[in-house]
């Protein structure tokens, strides 16, 4: 289950600010066609963060109903502590997940030992796999390899997602795991790490290419490495939409997931870019900018 392109889908919203269900429902379908292996609801890139346990819980309903049963879904039960963690395992079980994926507690600077006992507390609460998730630039908690060695061996995660950017940090973390597969967030190096033994992908700017990850997962996978790397040069220069946006208006989430909307909204995938509040918008100059990206790469 837990390999190939599994894209952490958007949360399409109305211009109102409410769930779009219908957008959500497509993008998943979309992710299908494409050849993705699995969907992750309701992680960064589906601004988990900022989404309210209702939102959660609908978002992943149409996720699963959507998927129906084609592809796995992955949920994000990202949560501040173990209690609230649990809680938000529970309801993802409870709605058709097929794994849900955690990141270390957060805000209380937890020891080692502990972030350990938070994993084996959510994976004993729940029957579907844990996957442990590693996004230190948002939790300002790095998942050690020690810590990964010890949950591996006995069980508690089925697998890991590495958010940290760091290819030298994810080479120890697929040491540490032996046989838990490990998956790369990184859109930059996705052939690096599929190279190194990564299990899948899990990249943001999937939303917006789909089927250009999906090339590169199985340019890896049959040897043909130059392929790969063009493809992933490709990738590289789409990602530039991220960095349309003033950074001295808004901020960098809302930058990256502001520009994976846009384009999503540019190509007809979704039906509005709006982002969750407090996130800023971009401007319309933005979005051309985003627009001419893609039309550079051939994707409108």
């Amino acid at each position: 289950m837990i390999h190939g392109v599994v894209p952490p889908v958007v949360t399409p919203l109305t211009a109102q600010g409410a769930l779009d269900e219908a957008s959500l429902a497509g993008v998943v379908d979309e992710q299908v066609a494409a050849g993705a292996s699995g969907v992750f609801v309701a992680g960064s890139t589906g601004e988990v963060a900022l989404l309210s346990d209702e939102v959660r819980v609908r978002a992943l309903q149409v996720a699963v109903s959507a998927a129906d049963g084609r592809v796995p879904v992955l949920a994000g039960v990202v949560d501040t502590g173990t209690a609230r963690v649990v809680r938000q395992a529970e309801r993802a079980e409870e709605a058709g997940a097929d794994a849900v994926v955690a990141t270390p507690p957060f805000y209380i600077a937890p020891h080692p030992a502990e972030i350990a006992r938070h994993f084996r507390v959510v994976a004993a609460a729940v029957s579907i796999p844990v996957v442990a998730y590693d996004i230190p630039s948002a939790t300002h908690v790095p998942l050690s390899a020690s810590v990964l060695r010890e949950l591996a061996g006995d069980g508690a995660i089925a697998g890991f997602k590495d958010s940290s950017g760091d290819i030298a940090g994810f080479r120890r973390a697929l040491g540490a795991l032996g046989d838990v597969p490990a998956l790369t967030g990184s859109e930059l190096f996705a052939d690096l790490a599929l190279e190194l033994g990564a299990a899948g992908i899990v990249p943001g700017l999937g939303n917006v290419d789909p089927q250009g990850y999906v090339r590169l997962s199985d340019a890896v996978a049959r040897g043909d490495l130059p392929a790969a790397r063009a493809e992933q040069e490709r990738l590289i220069r789409l990602f530039r939409i991220v960095e349309v946006a003033d950074r001295g208006r808004i901020g960098a989430t809302a930058a990256a997931l502001g520009s994976f909307k846009a384009a999503m909204w540019l190509r007809g995938a979704i039906d509005s870019p709006r982002t969750s509040e407090p996130l800023g918008a971009l401007l319309p100059s933005e979005i051309d900018a985003v627009g001419a990206i893609l039309e550079a790469e051939r994707l409108l």
